[in-house]
């Protein structure tokens, strides 16, 4: 009876034990759950890409690559050593594909507070990694579709490898990448989802109980699956028998296989992970091929005598489970597996050199640090990332004196980043001078002109035919006579630089113009305009009015003992259309004449610099056309050189900076354009000069540019100047990153307080809008101010040519 009671008792003792075990266990279940769900939301997400250029690998050795993945697991696994309240962090991998969109993108998400942990890995070992802060998650679902997913677990013991990439002929990544490539732009997303953190140290002990096993004669299908207990078991009969197995038996030859397989499994650091694949489409049974694509990219890691994944497609509950889970990047004890570092590198590394994975985002071009004595005065060129860090670059007022060169390819943001550094310009106060050979660009910036500067522009457009602005580049101060040698030589190389002189040209051509200028500059009071040259050789009285007036001896004795007498081809009667052919198509273009026959012009350059005028030139060749165009730009740029020069009057700290921004700068300028590079900083002249490409360039320029200049922007190039530029920016950038660097993003080789820096890229700044009414009012008032009425100017002309 007393016996009946206490088993009662002891019975229900034990159901309560067991009901309150069950309640703990659900209770604290319920609790990890929650705090491990907390803990993901702490988690920060990385997407990493890295340059379709790459080490460059055989067909074998890409081992060698892929091999410094095991390096990157291992520094990771000390993200495991701090457990908080039993929680133990891990890092989550990924390869996705979201539903909108075609490039496959890798990301990282680790706690935050281990993000900088990451961050170093990733530098030591891949130094040319992009890594971006992601501030929003990706998304592979169809909201209106369906999704399929499935966990990877082992086939076989969890003491027995995958075939890892040391066996395998190819990147077992292209396999992997090449599933996701084949789902559609919209509407389908995939992911591959690893969840990581380091093995328990036991796990190693029970390995090598297997090993002791298979020594002593068991099979490997015989070992590795009781767990704990069955070691337990062993190890008590072994101490209670009072004997250790001696056995010597030789393992079989599938034994010593698996001997050495096993042996592998703890070669490396092994951790513990969960393994997902997760698809949507817009149904159901479209996800779920999406999931057969990706399990069979698997299949190439089954090891005939060791392990092989084997793939858990879930449905129903489970499948709302694995998406919670895959969701919220939770780890997922229950659907473990162990895989070591080589197991895991073979599954997922970062890629190395060129994939056959044609959706695999990669990075185009490589990106640099920006140096660590960045100016923090000067204009915003723009601003650099490296590493998730944003850092603006400005460039120094005494840096910009020894001039900026940009190139790029059309369309590639080389006028956004011009108009930018035009902007701040003007906003500071700055003289400025603008050359468009398009003239939307000149057209943007009149509508950002601050208020307080209205006064100061000249917008300068030869297609208002209303009120032509006068242009005369014969005009000189007279002040300064040796401005008449100047203009005749620049004269001559613009000519040349029209017509290729040497062939339509000649030594004829130029003993008769030479003469003919000088003569028309003697006397600016009788006629000094570019139709005055043609008259000296067109009309005889006009001819022998300025010589009465000329007191230049050479030059009258060419004329009259010279010209006059010269018989033959050589006559004057003869060269007269020879020369005047260059000059009739702009004297007889109704748009040309007017600018170009005015005896003053409509501001002088001089007083431009000086007063810090904003000077905005509208070459556009459409309306113009591309001669007509040229011949305005080299004037005017003859003209402001010519006034930079005449600055040596005033002491340099009394020059204040003049900026010159010259687009398709090949076009409108002569080669006296090298005289500038070189002399012009002296008198504070600053130029910036953009075109597309390096073979615009004559030999004699192209040295001078980049002999001379102290800053060079390179967009987007091709190959030709790729392989011409690779030098000044080696070894940081190559010639593949200058051609392959996205838009709106600039490799720079600058200087910093007069010293040349490393280069390093920068991201432009977005554009600005402008007020198109307010650029309409601007040009009303800048040709009111500066233009002259048609009628008064033809008029002029005319009585010019009557008799």
């Amino acid at each position: 009876m007393i016996l009946n009671q206490l088993l009662l008792y002891i019975y229900i003792f034990s159901l309560f034990a067991i009901v309150a075990l069950v309640a703990g266990v659900f209770i604290v279940d319920r609790i990890r759950k929650k705090k491990n769900l907390l803990n993901s939301l702490g988690y920060i997400l990385y997407e990493v890409t890295f340059s379709e250029e790459g080490p460059k690998t055989t067909a074998q050795g890409f081992r060698e690559v892929i091999s410094v993945m095991e390096q990157f697991y291992s520094g990771m696994a000390t993200i495991s050593d701090k457990v908080s309240f039993g929680y133990k962090p891990y890092f989550v991998l990924e390869l996705a594909l979201s539903h909108i969109g075609e490039e496959t993108i890798f990301y990282v998400s680790v706690p935050k507070n281990f993000g900088r942990l990451f961050e170093k890995q990733l530098e030591s070992l891949y130094p040319h990694a992009h890594i971006e802060l992601k501030k929003e998650d990706y998304n592979i679902f169809n909201s209106e579709g369906g999704s399929a997913g499935s966990i990877l677990r082992l086939e076989e013991t969890y003491a027995l490898p995958i075939r890892t990439y040391r066996r395998l002929d190819a990147d077992p990544l292209e396999v992997i990448a090449n599933a996701f490539s084949k789902l559609k732009k919209e509407g389908e997303g995939a992911a591959m989802q690893i969840a990581i953190y380091p093995a328990e140290r036991s796990f190693k002990r029970r390995v090598r109980h297997v090993i002791k096993e298979l020594k002593e004669g068991r099979n490997i299908t015989s070992v590795g699956k009781e767990g704990w207990f069955g070691i337990i078991v062993d190890e008590i009969n072994d101490i209670f028998s009072g004997k250790k197995n001696n056995n010597k038996n030789t393992p079989s030859k599938f034994d010593e296989e698996g001997l050495k397989l096993v042996e592998e499994k703890i070669s490396s650091p092994v951790f513990k992970v969960n393994l997902r694949l997760i698809a949507s489409a817009a149904t159901f049974e479209e996800a779920s091929a999406i999931i057969r694509e990706l399990e069979s990219s698997f299949l190439q890691f089954s090891e005939p005598q060791g392990n092989k994944f084997k793939f858990i497609r879930m449905l129903g509950s489970a499948l709302e489970r694995l998406l919670y889970y895959y969701s919220f990047r939770l780890f997922d004890r229950a659907s473990s597996i162990y895989l070591n570092a080589s197991e895991l590198t073979s599954v997922f590394h970062f890629p190395a050199g060129t994939l056959s994975a044609p959706k695999l985002k990669m990075l185009k071009a490589k990106s640099a640090p920006a140096p660590s004595n960045v100016s923090q005065t000067g204009i915003l060129l723009g601003k650099n990332i490296y590493r998730g860090e944003e850092t603006e670059i400005r460039i120094k007022d005494d840096d910009r004196r020894r001039h900026m060169y940009i190139i790029g390819q059309t369309g590639v943001g080389k006028t956004e980043f011009l108009k930018s550094m035009i902007y701040q310009d003007i906003a500071d106060g700055k003289g400025v001078c603008v050359l468009d050979p398009h003239g939307d660009m000149v057209s943007d910036i009149l509508g950002l002109i601050p208020a307080n500067r209205v006064e100061d522009v000249i917008y300068f457009d030869p297609g208002n035919t209303e009120r032509p602005m006068g242009l005369n580049f014969l005009e000189y101060d007279p002040a300064h006579p040796e401005q008449k040698t100047f203009i005749i030589d620049e004269l001559m190389q613009i000519f040349n630089k029209l017509y290729n002189m040497q062939i339509a040209g000649g030594p004829m051509f130029e003993q008769y113009f030479r003469n003919a200028a000088h003569l028309v500059m003697e006397d600016p009071s009788s006629g000094c305009t570019l139709l005055e040259i043609a008259r000296v050789f067109t009309e005889k009285e006009f001819r022998d009015l300025k010589l009465s007036r000329s007191r230049n001896p050479i030059v009258n004795a060419f004329w009259k003992e010279v010209a006059e007498k010269a018989g033959g081809e050589h006559s004057l009667q003869n060269m007269v259309p020879y020369i005047t052919s260059k000059f009739d198509t702009f004297l007889s273009n109704e748009i040309m004449r007017p600018i170009i026959g005015q005896e003053k012009s409509a501001f002088r350059f001089r007083e431009v610099m000086d007063e810090k005028k904003i000077l905005l030139v509208n070459l556009a060749k459409g309306r113009l056309g591309e001669l007509n165009s040229s011949l305005l730009g080299l004037i005017i740029v003859g003209k402001i050189l010519m006034a930079a020069f005449s600055r040596f009057d005033v002491s340099g700290d009394m020059r204040n900076d003049y900026y010159l921004y010259l687009d398709e700068f090949q076009n409108i300028t002569t080669p006296s354009i090298t005289t500038i590079l070189s002399e012009a900083r002296k008198f504070r002249l600053n130029l910036i000069l953009a075109h597309q490409f390096i073979g615009q360039l004559t030999e004699d320029v192209r040295k001078a540019v980049f002999g001379n200049t102290g800053t060079i922007a390179s967009f987007r190039i091709g190959r030709e100047d790729a392989d011409f530029l690779e030098k000044h920016f080696e070894p940081v950038f190559s010639g593949h990153d200058l051609m392959n660097i996205e838009n709106y993003h600039v490799y720079l080789k600058t200087l910093m307080d007069g010293k040349t820096v490393k280069p390093f890229n920068i991201e432009t700044l977005p554009p600005r809008s402008g007020n198109p009414r307010e650029a309409e009012a601007i040009k009303a008032l800048s040709s009111l101010k500066y233009g002259v009425p048609k009628q008064i100017i033809e008029e002029e002309i005319n009585n010019k040519y009557k008799k």
